[in-house]
Formats: structure tokens, sequence, C-alpha cells
């Protein structure tokens, strides 16, 4: 992160900061804490995503003099809060879920804890990547389930901002998704990549199979060719024609890919290309998976629905105040209400693994552990500096794969649904 995105701080954080400053109150003592108060409509669980993004982002959040030149300029603080900003380092501690576990209304995701003046300028940072990457990991692993095993490769880049590109198909990796089609990402953190030539590519050449041609001598006979850009069956003819029964996989962009999909498994088999893959795309959700989940698909290119959510681009987290020199501090507004004191969590399995519970329960008073209780909450920074050993994003994909398979089977429908265990809040 470069010291410009310290400037992702929102105005409010700032006035507050100035405010307290002045008035003595910014070295107090307080914990901050990320959760939602509701999943998006019908979901049944959450899932923890960018964990790993925040703790670089707390890391590295600087004001360099560019940006204390902005704030000055524009008289947004004062002179004893730019001077308080040059220095900033967040010497604090941060506790929270890792990324791939599960989450539900209230679960205590994030606890960030040091002086008021550090913790509240974090976040809008701390919402912005949670927020996007949990609502896109969410998204991304109900897509998984309904893939059942199939290969799902993300390639919703063009559909999202440039950044958002990037670590969307992060945590697409994180659920499960086998590749990427974002070369970034794939150098940002060795996810692998894949993909394939777009219509253009044919609509360039004087013929189709002199584009097919082109790319089997590019890429080898291992290659995807997109054979629907004219017509479907004449496509698979030539796709077949040019790189052998050897072909690697055929895509199909358009139309009732159901049944195009059946068409087209028959006519390979005919022409002797029975190990030869067929992929779709085309405007797939989670839903429209799961429809096909009877069809001969070996493979699927999800876009759109993906970045953006599938419905729901934000999982709603908020950052809030619970506590202030030890003494719990709540929000009693109407239909915000929040629950004071610091939080952490632990998750009820029955001897058979199934996940039955979510206790939330002050730190000082844990409850009473069975023997296949877990803890949720794990330590991430101590003193400003990232805890070592911490799980890797290729660890983070194993944990949520394991988290589903403990959901109740009704927690993994697509259909609108009560969240897939219940929470308890425990008062101290």
């Amino acid at each position: 992160m470069s010291s410009s995105t310290a400037l992702l701080t929102d105005q409010y954080e700032l006035t507050m900061l100035a405010s307290a400053l002045r008035d003595g109150t910014a070295h107090r003592q307080c914990a901050f804490e990320v959760f939602t108060r509701r999943l998006p409509h019908g979901r049944r669980y959450g899932v923890t995503g960018g964990t790993g993004r925040v703790l670089e982002a707390i890391e590295n959040f600087r004001f360099g003099e560019d940006e204390l030149a902005q704030l000055a300029d524009n008289r947004v603080v004062d002179e004893r809060t730019l001077e308080w900003l040059r220095d900033y380092r967040f010497s604090g501690q941060v506790d929270g879920y890792p990324e791939g576990e599960l989450f539900f209304p209230g679960s205590p995701l994030l606890t960030v804890r040091g002086s008021f003046a550090e913790a509240v300028v974090l976040e809008t940072v701390v919402l912005s990547i949670l927020n996007h990457d949990s609502a896109i990991a969410g998204a991304a692993a109900r897509m998984v389930s309904a893939a059942n095993g199939r290969r799902i490769i993300e390639m919703g880049s063009r559909r999202t901002h440039e950044e958002s590109a990037v670590s969307a198909a992060r945590v697409a990796y994180l659920a499960g998704f086998t590749a990427t089609s974002n070369l970034e990402a794939g150098r940002r953190y060795g996810i692998p990549t894949a993909g394939t030539a777009a219509h253009a590519f044919t609509l360039l050449h004087d013929s189709e199979r002199k584009a097919f041609e082109s790319q089997v001598a590019a890429l080898g006979t291992g290659t995807t060719l997109l054979v629907d850009t004219y017509d479907i069956t004449k496509g698979i003819e030539l796709a077949v024609e040019v790189a052998g029964p050897e072909l690697g996989a055929v895509r199909i962009d358009s139309g009732d890919v159901g049944v195009l999909a059946r068409q087209a498994r028959e006519q390979l088999d005919r022409l002797g290309a029975t190990s030869t893959r067929i992929v779709v795309s085309g405007d797939l959700d989670e839903y429209a998976i799961a429809a096909l989940r009877a069809e001969p698909v070996d493979g699927y290119g999800v876009g759109t629905s993906l970045v953006t959510g599938s419905g729901a681009p934000t999982a709603e987290m908020v950052y809030k105040l619970v506590e202030v020199e030890d003494r719990p501090v709540a929000k009693r507004s109407s239909h915000k209400e929040s629950r004071g004191g610091r939080k952490a969590a632990v998750r009820r399995h029955k001897e058979t693994g199934t996940a039955v519970e979510e206790v939330v329960f002050h730190p000082d008073s844990p409850p009473e552990l069975g023997p296949h209780d877990r803890h949720l909450q794990v330590p991430l920074i101590r003193d400003g500096q990232r805890v070592d050993g911490l799980p890797t994003l290729e660890d983070d994909r194993q944990r949520l794969r394991h988290a589903l398979v403990t959901l109740p089977w009704e927690g993994l429908k697509l259909s609108q649904g009560e969240q897939a265990i219940p929470t308890t809040f425990r008062q101290p």
C-alpha cells in the first residue's frame, strides 16, 4: 500500500481525531469491533475475506508529505492534528476471524484495540476491504458449492474497478475457484491463471478455421477454443478438425448453455474427442450453475455476478466503539443497536463435526469448552506488528473448505432461509 491510501480515511474520522486531540480524550484506550447486524437477504452464512489485506493496510498506513499538504491546503484539520498524523504508526492490538472462517450476525470479525486516535482513523480502510472482500467471498463460496467439484474460473475483471478486480480474484480463489483470468492477481498472490480467446479473435481472421489454426499453433492442442461465434455445430466440427481429438476444451459463451452443452458433448464424442472438456460462460451465477449440475459441463467461467457479490455487493459490516478504558459502551439508536464490551467467539460442534451454535462472549468470561468446540478469533497484530506464523492463502482456502463441510445440510441451500447456525450472546 502506498502512503496515499491513508486518505481513504473519511473526513469525519479526522474531525473526531482533531476534536479528541484538543479535549484530551484521544489517548483513552479503546476497543473497536467489526461485525454485521444481518446477512444479505436469504443468505445462510457469510465468509470472512480480506483479513490479510487489512493487516497489510494497517502495517503500512502512513500520512506522507503529499497527504499532509492536501489536508493543510484544504484546512481539513489543524496544525496539532497534522503533526500527530505525520508520526502515525499503529501500535495497538488486533484480533479477528482468519480468512475463510464463516461468520454470522453479531460475530466479532475484528477487534482493534489501541488509543482512540490510533484506532478511529482506520475505520474506512478496514471496512472498505472487509465489506468488499467478504461480499465477494460469500458469493464465490455459494458458486463453488453449486459447481459441486467442477472447475470454476474467475473472469470478472472487466466488470469492476481495476483494483477491485485483483482483490475479487484473490477471494474467489480463497473460496475455491480454480483459477483467474486476472494476471495481476496471479503475479501478486500466486493464484493460477487461465483464459482463452474472445470472439474478437475469431472475427479478426478471414475465417473461423484460420482463427482456430492460429490459436492452436501458438498454444498447442490443449487450448480452449471458443466455438459459438457463428454456428456452434460447425464451430465444434472445425475445432476438432484443426486440433484433432486431443483438443483440450471448447467454450460456449451464449444461448441456452445447458442444451448446447448436451449437443456439444454428443457431437464431440461422435468426432472421437471424448476427452475434450466443455466450458460454459456468459452471465452465470450460483443459481445458473446449480441448474447446470446435471448437464455434461466440465467447467464454468464466472464474471459479473461474482465481482458484484451476486446481488450483495457489500457485507454490511460496521466498525463500532465497544469499550473505553475497560468500560463497555454501546449505541442505542433504534434498529442500529450495538452490544458493549469486547467480544470473542466459540463455535460448538457435534461429535460428528456438524456446527450447532456460535457463542459470543466477553474474553474475561469464556464459556466452558466442549471437546469439539473451537475458538474463532486469533491474534493478528501485537504492538503494531503482524503476528508471526499467520496462515497463508492456501491455508485459508482449506479452512473454508472444511468450514463449509461442518454446516448442517440446510445451511448450504441456495434458497432463502435462516442463518445456518444460531448465535448466542453471553453477558459477562
